[in-house]
């Protein structure tokens, strides 16, 4: 296995990969760069057809702190596929003793000091359940800073294993967004959120880009955010706040209609109701503050046996 830095806690990472020949090597190469290597990091191949899974064993043959687990070719595609081979790579971890879980994507580029820094942060601040870097896609500007903090992407999702645990497992949703509700769940238990906004992980990819071109890729983003049960004056503002983004109007408009779409079709069906609550909660509370109105109590947490953690 590999020699973590006696400084820091252990760590475990987890990694779905399909089809990312092109693209998986600079991942591989960030994390076996890293200054602070993980314990174990189990890669998680969903039937790729491609290199993948021959670039990964290379890779294991070097390094032996790396786990390949190999799925096979399944019918049909949904985003709550990644859940699932997060979840089988979980399963996978033989390495008993860590303290910390993260979740990577396969086509990301990142500092060798990145996990270093982050590992820092998490001594610094005992509270902390759930943080990570910036993810940027390649070709977007790097100094922009998004306005939420808390959320943390998928693709650099790293957690206290005691945060993570106490979720009971990631809510897959078809639509995607499950990264969005692991967020929102770890605060509703009580834990702090935060965006490393000084860490920037570059993507190697647009995302979203298997749901086609770019107006539906808007719209499909609209009906993600109805299936995670975002409030509707909070999706709407935030169509607005996308109007001059590319393609300009015509883009902010499919957003909306696809959440229109969706709430007409089947609504917010894969998120328990006390999770709704909460994610809500905090998009008025948002609202208030950037209106500069009185933001109100904070959405209260609770204990997440009471439908914030597992499948609904």
């Amino acid at each position: 296995m590999s020699n973590p830095s006696p400084r820091f806690a252990p760590y475990v990472l987890v990694t779905p990969a399909k089809n990312e020949e092109a693209l998986i090597p600079h991942t591989l190469d960030s994390v076996i760069r890293q200054t602070v290597r993980p314990a174990q990091w189990v890669i998680v191949s969903d039937g790729s057809t491609d290199r993948t899974d021959e670039l990964v064993r290379a890779a294991a043959a070097a390094n032996p702190w790396i786990t390949l687990v190999c799925l096979p070719p399944r019918a049909g595609r949904n985003f709550a596929a990644v859940v699932h081979a997060t979840e089988r790579g979980l399963q996978a971890l033989t390495v008993a003793h860590h303290e910390f879980i993260g979740l990577l994507d396969s086509d990301v580029r990142f500092d060798p000091d990145y996990f270093e820094r982050v590992l820092e942060t998490f001594a610094s601040q005992p509270r902390l359940g759930l943080a990570g870097g910036r993810v940027v896609d390649v070709g977007h500007p790097k100094d922009r800073i998004p306005r939420n903090v808390e959320d943390i992407p998928g693709a650099t999702q790293f957690f206290r294993r005691a945060c993570f645990e106490a979720l009971g497992g990631l809510v897959a949703i078809p639509e995607g967004g499950w990264d969005a509700l692991t967020c929102a769940r770890a605060r509703m238990c009580g834990y702090e959120t935060r965006l490393l906004t000084h860490l920037v992980m570059d993507h190697l990819k647009p995302r979203n880009v298997s749901e086609g071109g770019v107006l539906r890729r808007h719209w499909h983003m609209g009906a993600r955010d109805c299936a995670l049960g975002y409030h509707p004056l909070f999706e709407a503002l935030k169509c607005v706040d996308r109007l001059r983004e590319s393609p300009p109007v015509l883009g902010a408009m499919a957003r909306g209609l696809g959440f229109l779409w969706a709430s007409a079709r089947h609504g917010c069906r894969h998120v328990p109701e006390p999770l709704k609550r909460f994610v809500r909660q905090e998009q008025l509370r948002r609202l208030r503050l950037m209106f500069r109105l009185p933001p109100g109590p904070l959405p209260q947490a609770q204990s997440c046996a009471q439908g914030s953690a597992g499948q609904p």
